[in-house]
């Protein structure tokens, strides 16, 4: 059956390997990015329609439009993968102060999976990306204005996301499956090269996992999880995820820094 599948940050690296391959087997791939050359190019290079869609996903207004444009083409979408990351950038704090890695690895995604649920079908998905690199929540750096080094900040965010992920889902209806996946470390994107220096492995390790979150059957019943793809199997996430009180205070958190309310 033919799915109509959103994922951010697919004009190169993972998301537009896993575009490509959706897109193949004959699914309609919407592609999201924040340059309108760069997102051409992409869907250019794919064998097959899509739209594309442009947004700068550090900024909260441009991530409220990319939903309502998303919204006013299409009545239903069954997958949203939310791909979009930073990790390395030559101004990681914006002008409020908040650090990017915060708003775009965290905010933006959970703002943006907000705003199109009411879209989703009861058997939709919403398939995150983490990462092996987690580390507990400093919850006073990701409210802005504490400077981060960058693999401190990436990992921070990608804890935060899988934590958000962990608790959302327990709200869901039965049959809706919101899943945190870690698609590999060190794989051949640009953020490993530009954050590591080094070539990576084969992205066709992490969008064959996302193929697999967003349309598997061994996902089908397992909301709330997190897959590790380094070992192939669901896994816990960093202890600090399972901890009620410091989830309760990431979550509160993010609702402020998405709504300005706990």
């Amino acid at each position: 059956m033919t799915k109509t599948i959103l994922i951010t940050g697919s004009t190169d690296g993972i998301g537009l390997l896993t575009a490509k391959k959706l897109a193949a087997d004959g699914h309609k791939v919407l592609l999201h990015g924040r340059s309108t050359a760069k997102l051409e190019a992409a869907a250019a290079d794919i064998a097959a329609s899509v739209e594309t869609y442009c947004a700068d996903l550090s900024d909260m207004e441009a991530v409220k439009a990319l939903a309502s444009e998303v919204r006013a083409k299409h009545d239903t979408l069954d997958v949203l993968i939310n791909n979009a990351g930073v990790l390395k950038t030559p101004e990681p704090v914006l002008p409020d102060g908040q650090d990017i890695r915060f708003v775009v690895n965290t905010f933006a995604p959970y703002l943006l999976t907000e705003l199109l649920l009411p879209i989703m079908p009861a058997a939709g998905r919403v398939v995150n990306l983490s990462s092996a690199a987690q580390a507990q929540v400093n919850v006073a750096a990701m409210q802005g204005n504490v400077p981060m080094a960058d693999m401190d900040a990436y990992a921070q965010s990608k804890l935060a996301i899988t934590i958000w992920t962990r608790e959302w889902a327990k709200d869901l209806p039965e049959g809706f499956v919101m899943v945190a996946v870690n698609p590999g470390s060190l794989l051949a994107s640009k953020m490993v090269k530009e954050g590591f220096g080094v070539a990576g492995s084969d992205l066709n390790i992490g969008a064959d996992i996302l193929m697999d979150a967003a349309l598997g059957v061994r996902f089908a019943d397992k909301s709330g999880a997190y897959f590790d793809n380094d070992s192939g199997a669901f896994a816990d996430p960093h202890g600090a995820a399972l901890q009620p009180d410091h989830a309760a205070e990431v979550m509160s958190a993010i609702r402020t820094a998405v709504h300005g309310v706990g």
